[in-house]
């Protein structure tokens, strides 16, 4: 597992391959990313299905209850099919413009 901070957004990138393992991991070490915004990289895997986008589903509603942003990265994948309550795109640049707006608008108020 790879952990990557830039301003108020860590980044965890899977490096082992054992997606079941890495889902662990980021659960059992929640308590040290959760005063940050959160990028999920699942690049690393290519077949992935929609249940296992969904195991992160607790993990981000906690997250999202303490108004930090939790946006999951993931290609080749269908995002129609995702819950609305999980945020997911295909490129690391569009996890941060997400983070961004999210910022603004928790900023703003709404």
């Amino acid at each position: 597992m790879k952990v990557d901070q830039k301003n108020h957004t860590i980044t965890i990138k899977d490096t082992q391959g054992d997606f079941t393992s890495f889902l662990m991991k980021v659960t059992h070490q929640y308590k040290t990313f959760e005063k940050h915004n959160l990028i999920i990289d699942l690049l690393f895997y290519k077949d992935l299905s929609t249940s296992n986008i969904k195991l992160f589903l607790p993990l981000s509603k906690q997250h999202k209850k303490s108004k930090k942003s939790f946006v999951i990265v993931a290609s080749d994948f269908d995002y129609n099919a995702v819950p609305d309550k999980l945020t997911v795109v295909p490129s690391i640049l569009e996890a941060h413009d997400i983070i961004e707006m999210e910022e603004i608008e928790r900023e703003l108020g709404f």
